[in-house]
This record gives structure tokens, C-alpha cells and sequence, in this order.
């Protein structure tokens, strides 16, 4: 296959219509863990230099596609999400009110994840949801009586974020699991902005951990839309609380 020559001012680099190309196969043919030809092989497949083809291996690699290593072939991986979720949190951080327009994705996912949950959990499903939440009750517990603590709130944080990433898994859609993944860190960001519109005391956190036991409680009973609903109200607390702290009304 030869890469088509263009107008030197609108060309695509070859190495990015290399990568493309690769793309399309690796989706299209090829499994997780299987190896790509040679560079030499696939520099004589596109007609163009080794050089050109280790460059479209290197966007590849960095789009989470392929694994590189010394010696050996390009392997494919499964994407991790690192750079959408890198994208996500650089968003919010040079836009505050972007968060919104993660929660508005929130919503959908949430819902969709938990009504796979009231179908689909299995015993072990429902402990990564009990564990979790006992991990909040845990650092909600240890919050100062008196004042905020911002090394425990982010501990109770990153255990809220691993509830919800476990409701996703007890639903068993592979998809919602990797889109849950790839929010975390900008989740993150979120609750740590929310944190700056009010002071979380040890009765607001434990207030939060009975809120996502009655979404646990209803899944365990298979109550979707009741499980919908609960997990609605989490984002909507979440959502006023996101208000208070960036000004918005």
C-alpha cells in the first residue's frame, strides 16, 4: 500500500497516515496482545522508511495502542484512558465551570450503571460496593470533631469515586467500567473544588456515606428505579455543592 503524495501544504505527515492506517487494523483485525509486523515489513507495505514507521509507532504508543520495547515488536494493548482523562482534568482546571459539563455526562453513566447493577450484581459485586463504602464510613469517622481535614477529605473522596467505579463493575458492562476509569481523576478535581464551597464536618461526611447506602440498599433489592433516583440526588448534592464554590447560581 502506498501512501498517496499531496500538496506539501495540506499533506498529512506520513507517519500520522501510517498510524491511521495501523489504527483501522488493529481494531478492525487484530486482539489485544497480538504483535504488528516488523518495521521492515511494514515500511515496505506502505512504501516508506523505517524511520517514518517507528514515528507512526510512537503516536500509536501514545495513544495507548501499542506497547514498545527495545528489540521487539509493537504488541497490542488496551487503551487506559490516561490521555482523555489527563484532557478531562486540564479542562476543568483551566475551566472551573467544566465540571458541569462532566456531571451532565455523570447523570447518564450513573444511571445506566446502577440499573446494570440491580440486574446483574453478583454477591461479589455487592461487597466491592460494601467495601468502598465502608472505607468512607472509615475516613468520615476520623474527621476532626472540630475542623475540616483536607488529607482525610481526599482520602473519603478517592473512596466515593472506587462506590461508584464498583457500581459500574457489578453491572458487568466493560465499557461503563473503562469510562468510570477514565473520569477518575477529573472527578477528583471535582470534589476537590466542591470542597472549597464548604466546610465538610465529620456529621456532613457520614450524611454522605448513609446517602450512598441507600443506593446500596436498593441495588441489593433490585430496585432500579428507586437505585436511579438515589444515585440522581448524589449528583444533585454534588452539583450545589460545585455552585457554592465557583459562584454560579
Amino acid at each position: 500500500m502506498v501512501i498517496p503524495s499531496k500538496d506539501p501544504s495540506t499533506a498529512v505527515p506520513a507517519a500520522q497516515t501510517v498510524a491511521e492506517l495501523l489504527t483501522s487494523q488493529i481494531i478492525d483485525q487484530l486482539d489485544l496482545g497480538a504483535q504488528l509486523p516488523s518495521e521492515a515489513e511494514l515500511a515496505t507495505r506502505f512504501e516508506v522508511s523505517r524511520v517514518t514507521v517507528r514515528e507512526a509507532l510512537k503516536l500509536l504508543a501514545g495513544q495507548g495502542l501499542v506497547s514498545l520495547s527495545r528489540g521487539r515488536r509493537a504488541t497490542i494493548t488496551q487503551p487506559d484512558g490516561a490521555m482523555f482523562g489527563a484532557f478531562l482534568r486540564s479542562l476543568i482546571h483551566s475551566d472551573p465551570r467544566a465540571v458541569f459539563d462532566l456531571s451532565q455526562v455523570r447523570r447518564s453513566l450513573e444511571v445506566q450503571a446502577v440499573t446494570l447493577a440491580c440486574r446483574n450484581a453478583s454477591r461479589s459485586g455487592l461487597d466491592g460496593m460494601e467495601a468502598a463504602l465502608a472505607a468512607m464510613r472509615e475516613t468520615a469517622r476520623a474527621m476532626p470533631e472540630d475542623r475540616a481535614d483536607d488529607e482525610r477529605g481526599r482520602a473519603f473522596d478517592r473512596a466515593d469515586v472506587k462506590f461508584h467505579q464498583a457500581i459500574a463493575l457489578a453491572g458487568g458492562n466493560r465499557v461503563l467500567v473503562f469510562l468510570f476509569e477514565v473520569m477518575e481523576s477529573a472527578l477528583l478535581e471535582g470534589f476537590e473544588r466542591s470542597r472549597r464551597g464548604h466546610v465538610r464536618s465529620r456529621e456532613m461526611l457520614l450524611a454522605a456515606c448513609d446517602d450512598h447506602g441507600v443506593v446500596l440498599d436498593h441495588v441489593r433489592t433490585r430496585d432500579e428505579r428507586a437505585a436511579a433516583d438515589a444515585v440522581l440526588a448524589l449528583i444533585a448534592r454534588s452539583e450545589a455543592n460545585l455552585r457554592a464554590a465557583v459562584g454560579v447560581t
